[in-house]
């Protein structure tokens, strides 16, 4: 058997991050062992500037022998680490007897760790110089197109001469996009670099190692810019809607070159740059990308192209102390979607089907197009009845490439600044037959790593699970958008944190979620209020219930789902302020003043959830979160102060909405119910009549939801702990409207914005506002992993240190299975039925203890590999009651079998409850 193993190995949540700029990173490591109750009982942690000092014991930090089963986010505690240098780091560990099992090494590299250490300077295309005049095919342009600039090309020429080059690297950021080249290569695999963050406090600038691109003699590096997020079309003010920071580009490059003398080399953006535009004649990432190939530059990135004809760039400033070293992972293309179908319409355009609501762009190979051939591509998410691209709902976003040939017999098209949300493509002026191949959608995310998986018996359970893997996709991109198609595209708070523990299930995004958060704090108002976006843009009205809260559930998620207590502490301050913000201006404790724009319960449908009943319940959870939060961080005076603040709220909420005779809560809907009983709002005794009036108001309409943002992400959790499972899979198979289903039977292929996006009796609903890859209402997909397949850990739990697996066998499944990889290893719990038993497989990473909870109407009948569970030596029996068997597990595999619970009706309340997901 494989003795225990680390795996995984990550610093600061990443994997060999190269530029990191934390003074005292983290690192981690998972564990994997086939022999059953393996747990690491020590670890070693040593430190070196190369692998050959690791072996040969040359170390700059050694930890010793640790007797601790920690595996996650360890601090380095060493000498001061320096800027630019390459630290390898080894673990070893120690199984559950004490010997020395495995080990596993990995590296990261430090960036530009000093403000004082960049030497470049902001430089931009001269705003004094004339644009050159476009021809007069690129006039042929919109209103709103028709004064963005081509994109500037920059270059600088360098020698390399004397001792051997022993390493490069290039620290490169823009306000703005860039593309990086040297040489006639370009640098890296970054997309939309170097992302979007709150600009006025941060602009991260990214790491590459360029050494294998350059040579002894000639070199050039260079650069691509276009608008992006800081000067670009972005969000949907009328009063407001581009140059939000600043009116075009601008560029940042430092290059460390370090020779085998000893000696070190800065070649850095300055005056001495050269611009001129090229094919690109604007890029923007609501318009499209206009290019004309006619304009190319060949060999404008390689040494000895002539450019006495290009401009001297213009010096921007020389202020860096905004730069901060990107600290996840980039967006990047992440998939290649073949045309399903392509029809040729009798005007000669070709409508493509991709099969797939995706976000990113098209690569469209093109054959034989004379030079000056316009080919124009426009991006739809659906069909209009008539069979054509529905983009109403884009709003002002023109989501459209134009492509302008140069004549070649094949050329290939794809934009490079740009995105769209789309599933369907208009191709016109494509001369010729348009041929399937010659289509490719190029999906573009954040890279943030696939974590879990989930299927089940139902195909159409296990579609949904795909639209919100899809959603999640396509609106992680540099920031957890609303939506990626319309002009919009803004971080909304409350969308991030209803989803993010559905997110985390899907996927690592600690790092992501964790970045992000400093632009959330970074946004905060100076009376404490956060806003309802980030980054803000000009949308300045304090966050709404549940919206601005937002800043406090995220980072008290992160840390729960991945033990980040760093996040917890840059946090900590700003999420103090909210509260005492809304506390401030309600004294009276009943949320009613200053709640910003106050969406309520957004979409909710044949409902209407009381505003200042939904508020104050938010109220209530951020103080309680606030106060766990001091808690974790050793500040007891704000524990106590914040526990005392939460007890009177939640008896302002019971004395203004709670009827304590008979459980009622005002307003009577489902959302209500859900946020008084997820949030513990109601008296003990009126919690059993509160659940029977949530489950009366879903029966009396047909087994029909009516949750809007804020609710829906509670409505199955919330059911299946209060022992109503059985309309928790009501609601998840319900067909009709409003309903998941209904959008899967109308072939959605991502989470719809609006339960009624498009409808039989009604069609599209209004163009308005009608997105249909929105993940919000996807957030039943915690429910999937954490409640039909089972995978939980318990209250007390953080980043899944003790694990209960809860699986919930019912409504039309015969088996379901999800498997997750936490920041501690790998969770698989599964069930199925077959032949009139019950079979639960479960596997467990070493050293971590797992609660199981088996479903069954005979606890007597649990055996696990075939033999009873009484009397072992592995298995602790902690729990008999009616429909359920609760036993204590160590790591590794285990079956078990019995026979299956009671079906139809409502089952037991499980003896442990689980977290349930925060809204």
């Amino acid at each position: 058997m494989t003795a225990l193993t680390p795996y995984g190995l990550t610093c600061e949540m990443l994997e060999e991050p190269l530029g990191l700029d934390e003074r005292l990173p983290r690192l981690s490591w998972k564990l994997r062992s086939e022999r059953r109750g393996d747990a690491q009982s020590a670890y070693r942690i040593t430190v070196a500037l190369s692998e050959a000092d690791l072996d040969d014991g040359r170390l700059l930090w050694d930890t010793g022998r640790r007797e601790s089963g920690d595996t996650l986010l360890v601090a380095y505690d060493g000498p001061p680490l320096q800027s630019s240098t390459r630290y390898h780091w080894r673990v070893e560990v120690h199984d559950a007897g004490g010997e020395r099992a495995g080990r596993a090494d990995s590296w990261f590299e430090t960036g530009l760790l000093h403000a004082d250490e960049w030497r470049a300077a902001w430089i931009a295309a001269d705003p004094r110089a004339m644009p050159v005049q476009d021809p007069p095919e690129d006039q042929a342009r919109s209103e709103r197109t028709r004064h963005l600039l081509p994109c500037a090309h920059l270059r600088r020429d360098f020698t390399l001469e004397g001792p051997p080059l022993v390493r490069a690297r290039a620290y490169v950021s823009a306000r703005g996009l860039y593309e990086l080249r040297v040489n006639g290569h370009r640098v890296g695999d970054a997309e939309l670099a170097p992302g979007w963050t709150e600009y006025r406090h941060r602009v991260l600038y990214q790491s590459y190692d360029v050494g294998d691109l350059l040579r002894e003699g000639a070199n050039t590096i260079g650069a691509v810019l276009a608008d992006g997020w800081w000067s670009g079309f972005v969000g949907f003010d009328s009063r407001r809607q581009a140059l939000h920071y600043g009116d075009a580009p601008q560029l940042i490059v430092q290059l460390l070159l370090d020779f085998a003398d000893g000696s070190r080399r800065w070649v850095t953006s300055d005056g001495s740059w050269r611009e001129h535009p090229g094919p690109i004649r604007y890029a923007d990432l609501l318009m499209g990308e206009y290019v004309d190939a006619r304009q190319e530059l060949p060999g404008w990135d390689e040494p000895g192209h002539d450019d006495r004809g290009w401009r001297p760039v213009a010096v921007a400033g020389h202020d860096t102390g905004v730069l901060a070293a990107s600290p996840d992972r980039p967006v990047r293309v992440l998939d290649e979607l073949a045309a399903r179908t392509v029809e040729r319409r009798p005007d000669g355009r070709f409508v493509v089907d991709l099969g797939q609501n995706m976000v990113g762009r098209v690569r469209l190979t093109v054959r034989g197009a004379a030079a000056g051939r316009r080919i124009r591509l426009r991006h739809a998410e659906m069909l209009s009845a008539d069979g054509e691209p529905y983009v109403d709902n884009l709003r002002t976003a023109e989501a459209t490439d134009v492509y302008v040939a140069a004549g070649r017999p094949v050329e290939v098209f794809e934009p490079r600044f740009t995105f769209h949300g789309f599933r369907y493509v208009e191709v016109t002026g494509y001369p010729g037959d348009l041929r399937p191949e010659d289509v490719t959608g190029r999906v573009l995310s954040g890279d943030t790593p696939w974590t879990g998986e989930f299927a089940c018996s139902d195909d159409l359970v296990t579609r949904l699970d795909s639209n919100i893997r899809w959603g999640q996709r396509g609106n992680f991109v540099s920031v957890p958008t609303d939506c990626p198609q319309r002009d919009e595209r803004l971080g909304w708070l409350a969308d991030a944190q209803v989803f993010l523990p559905t997110a985390c299930r899907n996927a690592d995004v600690s790092a992501f979620f964790a970045r992000w958060m400093r632009d959330v704090t970074d946004a905060q108002h100076p009376d404490g209020a956060f806003p309802d976006v980030v980054p803000e843009l000009c949308m300045t009205r304090e966050g709404a219930p549940a919206w601005g809260d937002g800043g406090v559930i995220i980072p008290w998620l992160l840390y729960r789902l991945y033990g980040d207590r760093r996040v917890l502490e840059r946090s900590f301050p700003a999420m103090k302020r909210w509260v005492d913000h809304v506390h401030r201006h309600n004294p009276g404790l009943i949320w009613r003043h200053r709640v910003g724009n106050h969406y309520g319960d957004w979409l909710q449908v044949n409902a209407e959830t009381p505003r200042d009943l939904l508020a104050t319940a938010y109220f209530a959870h951020s103080a309680g979160l606030v106060a766990e939060t001091a808690a974790v961080l050793g500040a007891g005076e704000d524990a106590a102060r914040y526990r005392v603040l939460r007890s009177a709220v939640r008896d302002a909420f019971i004395d203004a909405f709670v009827d304590p005779e008979d459980g009622r809560v005002d307003g009577g809907t489902q959302t209500g119910y859900l946020l008084a009983l997820a949030f513990g709002l109601l008296p003990p005794h009126a919690v059993s009549a509160a659940v029977g009036h949530l489950a009366a108001d879903i029966e009396a309409r047909g087994h029909h939801l009516t949750t809007g943002f804020v609710g829906v992400a509670l409505l199955c959790p919330v059911l299946a702990a209060h022992g109503r499972a059985d309309l928790a899979y009501a609601l998840l198979h319900q067909d009709t409207y409003p309903s998941w289903n209904h959008s899967l039977h109308h072939g959605a292929t991502t989470i719809w914005e609006r339960w009624d996006g498009w409808t039989e009796d009604h069609g599209f609903q209004s163009p308005a506002m009608n997105s249909f890859n929105h993940y919000s209402l996807g957030s039943v997909g915690e429910w999937l992993y954490g409640g039909v397949a089972g995978i939980g850990q318990r209250p007390d739990s953080v980043a899944y240190s003790a694990l209960l697996l809860q699986p919930t066998v019912g409504g039309r499944l015969t088996w379901a299975r999800a498997r997750q990889e936490t920041a501690r290893g790998t969770v698989e719990c599964g069930w199925a039925l077959q032949d009139g038993e019950l079979r639960v497989d479960v596997a467990v990473p070493p050293g971590i203890s797992a609660t199981l909870v088996v479903p069954t109407r005979d606890p007597g009948t649990v055996r696990e590999g075939g033999a009873p569970v009484t009397g072992r030596d592995d298995i602790r029996i902690d729990d008999r009651t009616e429909g359920t068997l609760t036993v204590r597990l160590g790591g590794g595999r285990h079956r078990f079998t019995a026979v299956p619970p009671a079906s139809g009706g409502p089952t037991p309340s499980p003896v442990l409850a689980q977290d349930l997901p925060t809204p």
